[in-house]
C-alpha cells in the first residue's frame, strides 16, 4: 500500500518511527511544522520521506486524502473523525484509515476496513507495535479462532497452509473461522509464513519473546525450544497471547518443520 503517517507530537514521532522501520513498503511521514522536532528530524535524515506541513490539519487531509491507499493517524480518534468527515465518499473509494494513540497502545481500524484494507493494515501495525488491533466490522467479530505457528527456516507457504488445514480438521473448524495466524517475532519475516498469510487472506500476528516469557497461561514446554530461542514454547503461547479470553482447543501438533496449536477466543469458562 501507498501509506502516509500523520502525527502532531514528539511521542507520535517515536511511534511513527517504530512503524516505518518495520513496514514492507515506504511511507511518508507528515509532521506539523510547529513541532520543534520537525526540522531536527528532517535535517538529520532520521526518517526518509518526511514532510513538515504548515497548513491546518484539516487542509492537509483534504490535500492528500486521495493520494494514498492508507492513512495512519497517530493522534486522538476524535480529531481524526472531524478532519476526515468532509472528504468521505464511500467504502469503495475512500482510503484505509487507521488511528493510533501517541504511544502505540491501541491500533484502530476506523474506515474502509474490508474494501480499503484498513483491517489488514491495523493488524500489520499492531504486530509491529506488539499490541492488539481494534476491529469492529461484523464479519471479523464472528471469527474466534487463532492459529499459533512455529516453524523452521525455509518452510514453504504450501507446507504451512496444509498443516493449518489439517490441524483445523482435527477440531472440526473451517479456515473461514480463523481470525488470526500468530507466530513469534523471530519468525515474523519468514517468507513462507508471510506468503501463507497472503494466500489465506488472514493477518499474521507477531508475539515478542518477552511476551511469551511472561505468559501465565498453561502451555506445553520444550527444553529444545528453550535452548534454541530462550522461551519454553512457541505455537501454544502465541495462540493464547494473540487474543482475549483464549483457551487452547488443540495443543501442539507436529508436522515436518512446523508446529501448530489452535486457540478459541472469548471461551466461556
Amino acid at each position: 500500500m501507498n501509506i502516509a503517517i500523520i502525527t502532531l507530537t514528539e511521542r507520535g514521532i517515536e511511534t511513527s518511527k517504530r512503524i516505518i522501520s518495520c513496514l514492507e513498503t515506504s511511507a511518508f511521514l507528515y509532521l506539523f511544522k510547529s513541532n520543534e522536532k520537525c526540522g531536527v528530524v528532517q535535517d538529520a535524515g532520521i526518517l526518509k520521506n518526511i514532510v513538515c506541513f504548515t497548513e491546518p490539519l484539516h487542509q492537509l487531509v483534504g490535500r492528500i486524502f486521495n493520494d494514498y491507499d492508507g492513512l495512519i493517524f497517530v493522534m486522538a480518534t476524535g480529531i481524526v473523525i472531524r478532519v476526515i468527515a468532509p472528504y468521505l465518499r464511500d467504502k469503495y473509494t475512500d482510503p484505509a484509515v487507521v488511528v493510533i494513540d501517541d504511544v502505540g497502545r491501541y491500533v484502530i481500524s476506523l474506515l474502509s476496513g474490508h474494501e480499503g484494507g484498513a483491517n489488514l493494515l491495523a493488524y500489520k501495525v499492531a504486530g509491529i507495535l506488539h499490541t492488539n488491533a481494534v476491529i469492529t466490522t461484523g464479519t471479523e467479530a464472528c471469527k474466534d479462532i487463532i492459529v499459533g505457528i512455529g516453524c523452521k527456516k525455509g518452510i514453504t507457504s504450501g507446507e504451512v497452509i496444509n498443516a493449518i488445514k489439517d490441524a483445523l480438521d482435527k477440531v472440526n473448524q473451517r479456515i473461514g473461522n480463523v481470525r488470526l495466524l500468530s507466530t513469534v517475532e523471530i519468525k515474523a519475516r519468514e517468507p513462507g509464513l508471510l506468503q501463507a498469510s497472503v494466500e489465506l487472506g488472514i493477518p499474521l500476528n507477531v508475539v515478542s519473546l518477552p511476551e511469551i516469557d511472561t505468559c501465565v497461561k498453561e502451555y506445553s514446554k520444550s527444553n529444545f525450544v528453550k535452548e534454541k530461542i530462550g522461551v519454553w514454547g512457541v505455537c501454544e503461547p502465541v495462540a493464547l497471547i494473540a487474543g482475549r479470553k483464549t483457551q487452547l482447543i488443540l495443543r501442539k501438533q507436529k508436522y515436518p518443520g512446523i508446529t501448530i496449536a489452535i486457540a478459541r477466543e472469548n471461551f466461556m469458562w
